[in-house]
């Protein structure tokens, strides 16, 4: 089993699409790429802590390449907005790639260079895992165990369908 942290806005939509990927044993949402130990939600919504919302997700590398889950996470989101995703505002909502080894760091970063050569100006921010903070049990698989929620109703949702559309 491999590892990949991605954020790309608010975890919630990463969590209930990577969930649905063939080779993707787990998913869990979290905190990284800031400075606080220990974030809350609370704190990391504030944006003091540099946090962004993640998921780390553990796959089969047999099933699923890293470049294969790098072309979803691009697809799911839109990695030329800086530090929001639609209507969510702040840094904790930005496009990062958090890199387990040199190997992902020059995947991503040749992903991210040809996205741009297509003309793309991708604002993903690409740089080392080093601490990963899981989020509060009710985080986890929200949109599952949510799904009358108006946020996976109107965001959550047309996401995963979107998704399912394109690579069922």
């Amino acid at each position: 089993m491999a590892k990949a942290v991605f954020g790309g806005g608010c975890f919630w939509c990463l969590d209930a699409i990577f969930r649905k990927v063939d080779g993707v044993r787990e998913v869990v949402c979290g905190y990284a790429g800031g400075r606080r130990p220990n974030p809350t939600y609370e704190q990391v919504c504030t944006g003091v802590t540099g946090h962004a919302e993640v998921v780390e997700i553990d796959y089969d590398e047999n099933k699923i390449s890293y470049e294969e889950l790098l072309d979803i996470f691009f697809e799911i989101h839109d990695p030329t907005q800086l530090n929001r995703q639609g209507n969510d505002i702040g840094t904790q909502y930005r496009s990062i790639i958090l890199y387990l080894d040199e190997n992902q760091k020059q995947k991503a970063l040749n992903k991210i260079e040809e996205l741009r050569k297509r003309g793309q100006n991708i604002v993903t921010e690409v740089k080392p895992l080093e601490a990963f903070y899981k989020a509060e049990d009710y985080h986890q698989n929200y949109f599952e165990k949510n799904p009358h929620n108006p946020y996976c109703q109107y965001v959550v949702a047309p996401k995963v369908e979107k998704f399912l559309q394109k690579y069922k």
